[in-house]
């Protein structure tokens, strides 16, 4: 199984940073994002009141489940408030400006294709396909 890297650089005081391998999956359970984050589940579900970024999904049964981005995001919050010593609010701030500064960066540095490209693509493909799959066809019959 595929395995990203959160790395985290320095050591400091009682708290180290360390890396956490955060497996290749869609969704975490609460528990499995308590152990990766080292944190008990109640300090968890207490974050994501105070935190508008941590907001995992429910599923049917009412199991939270975190996506990759939520991990992410407890992770960092743990970083801000364990090893940078930020209070609750001067870490909602923190990341709220770092937000900002992800979206004034813009996108990605690729060039922007109009959408109906992409669909224009995929339609000639298939047409192609559709040419091949009948003179295949005729030439069975025949």
């Amino acid at each position: 199984m595929p395995v990203n890297r959160m790395a985290t650089a320095r050591k400091s005081g009682k708290h180290k940073r360390e890396e956490v391998l955060i497996p290749d999956k869609l969704y975490f359970r609460i528990g499995e994002v308590s152990r990766l984050c080292r944190l008990p589940a109640y300090v968890l579900r207490f974050w994501e009141t105070e935190f508008p970024q941590l907001k995992p999904t429910k599923s049917n049964t009412g199991q939270r489940m975190y996506r990759r981005r939520d991990l992410e995001n407890a992770l960092r919050i743990k970083t801000l408030l364990y090893d940078d010593g930020y209070t609750i609010a001067g870490a909602r701030q923190q990341l709220r400006s770092e937000s900002k500064a992800l979206k004034t960066q813009g996108g990605l540095p690729f060039p922007r294709r109009a959408p109906s490209d992409g669909l224009k693509r995929v339609r000639q493909g298939l047409q192609e396909i559709l040419a091949i799959l009948s003179g295949s066809a005729r030439r069975a019959r025949a």
